[in-house]
């Protein structure tokens, strides 16, 4: 831990509360366990779980910093015992499962993915959590395959810029929704094949009309709520809908009888909570499968806007306004 400060500045509420609640504070540097690397970190990506931790209805799981923050790009400055002696002072991005608005960071060897030379450090940590979002989602609990047509929603989300990158890549046909004629756009212009407002057409009819009364594959739904049985009557018999998130509430009521009739699949999961090992696996895959797109300069995260660290209260009413097309990146300017 040689020429590592004891002290450094982060985000860490003391209770939870609006964008307000963001202020910076000096906290300790931790110091990474076995199998760790502690980072010192240039960006970290802003997501939704973080404004729901900040509001208090997503606690950390057990042993995760109170730090919020899901991802996270910088250069590793100390390792953890049995820490691969290669990672120290490469860049690096990693998924964790918090700590990500800090000056330093720790996070697992085997979360870290190397950044390569065509790729930005604020580019970098806007890929970890929508990439292992999307792939274990839609890739694998969803089984999408070259030539399946997906309905995601949000689609000028970080989740949904994501989906429509890999989808580009790995040869799916992809519908998404947003909720302006401007996101439309934004969407197209991205890679979409279709966009859909919702705000002024019925989804589940502009689907019908698109798939010609076929169907999708698949749905990734961010929404929850009245919209599972919506994405219900989108799929094609044997479809698969993958629920990430319930920003419209957790309780959904469903024709058990269609799923039935139809053979389809319902199912979901969060990403913050699964092990360490599972996520590592996921990680490896991703090297093997993926990385070769970023290496090679082809998949690239969208970013909305930059923040400073001191300015995360910002970058969370950003979020919660629902302007942004892309990922929003805080960076540590000291």
């Amino acid at each position: 831990m040689n020429e590592i400060p004891a002290t450094m500045i982060a985000i860490d509420p003391a209770a939870p509360g609006g964008p307000e609640v963001l202020v910076p504070v000096e906290r300790a540097v931790p110091r990474p366990g076995a199998g760790e690397v502690l980072i010192r970190v240039a960006a970290a990506g802003v997501n939704r779980p973080d404004v729901v931790q900040r509001l208090g209805a997503y606690p950390p799981p057990p042993g995760a910093p109170s730090i919020p923050g899901l991802e996270l790009s910088g250069t590793v400055v100390a390792l953890g015992a049995g820490a691969d002696e290669a990672l120290l002072g490469q860049r690096v991005c990693a998924l964790v499962a918090g700590g990500g608005y800090a000056q330093y960071a720790v996070a697992d060897a085997g979360l870290c993915l190397p950044v390569p030379e065509v790729v930005t450090l604020v580019e970098a940590a806007a890929i970890p959590e929508t990439l292992f979002t999307v792939w274990t989602n839609l890739f694998e609990r969803a089984f999408a395959v070259e030539g399946d047509t997906v309905l995601v929603h949000g689609g000028t989300s970080g989740i949904g810029t994501m989906a429509i990158a890999l989808a580009n890549i790995f040869g799916l046909e992809i519908i998404v929704t947003v909720g302006s004629d401007e996101k439309v756009a934004a969407a197209k212009k991205l890679g979409a094949d279709h966009a859909i407002n919702y705000r002024r057409e019925d989804f589940v009819e502009r689907v019908g009309e698109i798939t010609g009364g076929k169907g999708v594959a698949a749905v990734l739904d961010m929404v929850g709520g009245d919209y599972v049985p919506r994405n219900m009557k989108c799929l094609a018999d044997d479809g698969r809908h993958v629920s990430i998130a319930i920003q419209a509430g957790p309780v959904a009521t469903i024709p058990i009888f269609e799923i039935m009739r139809r053979r389809l699949t319902l199912t979901g999961s969060t990403l913050r909570p699964r092990s360490v090992g599972f996520k590592a696996l996921v990680a490896e895959e991703l090297r093997r499968t993926v990385w070769p797109y970023v290496e090679g300069g082809r998949l690239r995260p969208v970013i909305d806007r930059t923040y400073p660290l001191a300015d995360a209260a910002e970058a969370h009413r950003r979020m919660e306004a629902g302007d942004h097309v892309g990922k929003i990146v805080l960076t540590m300017d000291a």
